[in-house]
């Protein structure tokens, strides 16, 4: 039996304002776990009341949505609301940016079948391929709603005039993007241009890749795959001179009798009610951990003290490497 979480507007569909991000349960942080502790980590989401589950075709290269649709969605489809995206990958067993209509279409057949599933509830396209026009890109995404495959579409890693172009062309329920304290730049302009447009917001890595943890990360231990490995922010001479925002964070979090995890995703949560969190993880207690954030209130007092520690300590280091970085479109603050 599910327990209630507060919940927010997604598109179409009134879900938990916390979801779970999928990705951890098949690569990018760690060795992931067996699809046995991966079904056990589902399933307490799911009865932890958390309605919102977050795939992508990317994540283990198709291993991710097979795992949600062997077992998971065959109990409590109808009980949550699945997304998932497309446009990166996995062609031929690696990772291809690849926005064409006929890829898209690959993409989202694919999907389908290891999802087990008719229809996904709101699909994402994961990355935009330069090469082909926006409005090409969702055109074929709308022909998805249109044929009955998606319910809704989505964008991420987008900025703002994208969105607009893309919005035009078909309605985009929801953009998702980082943003958390340590990654800011939604606030450039994305986030005006979801209010505006009536687009909810869905945060990714708001707990700054395991940045917020509730010790500081011990980077030098990371395996081979990890994906922060290749992130400016996580070498080492970046990392040791952002360790002074992390303690400034840890100092509020044990004022307030919270964890940093949970004084972060608080943090996100606070910046408006039209804002969503998928926090990732493969650990069943800093799942319990996350979802108890969504009992934790800011006043406006406690936001500004917040705010004067990210006005006054920067953070050091890009969010992507150049080659990360060329593969996005979002809004950059200046280095």
């Amino acid at each position: 039996m599910s327990t209630q979480l507060s919940t927010r507007q997604l598109g179409p569909y009134q879900v938990s304002a916390i979801g779970l991000g999928c990705m951890n349960l098949s690569h990018a942080y760690g060795i992931p776990p067996s699809e046995e502790d991966a079904n056990r980590l589902l399933q307490e989401a799911f009865d932890l009341g958390i309605t919102h589950f977050d795939s992508a075709a990317l994540y283990g290269l198709g291993h991710n949505e097979t795992l949600l649709g062997k077992t998971f969605l065959k109990k409590y489809r109808q009980q949550i609301t699945l997304i998932s995206k497309g446009g990166v990958g996995p062609a031929e067993g690696k990772r291809v940016i690849d926005s064409r209509p006929e890829s898209l279409r690959r993409d989202v057949e694919g999907s389908l079948q290891r999802l087990q599933t008719d229809v996904i509830d709101l699909y994402y396209l994961h990355r935009w391929d330069k090469k082909v026009p926006i409005e090409d890109v969702i055109g074929t995404l709308g022909d998805f709603v249109k044929e009955g495959k998606v319910r809704a579409i989505g964008m991420s890693e987008i900025s703002a005039q994208t969105l607009r172009k893309g919005h035009a062309t078909f309605p985009i329920a929801a953009l998702q993007t980082e943003y958390s304290m340590w990654s800011r730049n939604p606030e450039i302009a994305l986030l005006q241009a979801c209010r505006e447009l009536g687009i909810a917001f869905v945060a990714f890595s708001p707990l700054a890749r395991g940045f917020f943890s509730e010790s500081l990360l011990a980077i030098d231990q990371f395996v081979e795959k990890d994906i922060r490995r290749g992130m400016p922010r996580f070498q080492a001479e970046n990392f040791d001179k952002n360790i002074p925002f992390y303690n400034a964070l840890k100092q509020v979090a044990n004022k307030h009798h919270c964890s940093l995890p949970q004084l972060a995703l608080a943090w996100v949560l606070h910046q408006g009610n039209d804002i969503l969190v998928i926090p990732g993880t493969a650990n069943l207690s800093h799942l319990r951990e996350n979802v108890a954030a969504d009992q934790i209130q800011l006043s406006a007092q406690n936001l500004q003290e917040i705010d004067e520690i990210l006005q006054s300590i920067p953070v050091i280091g890009n969010r992507y490497n150049a080659v990360s970085q060329s593969e996005v479109d979002t809004e950059q603050y200046p280095t």
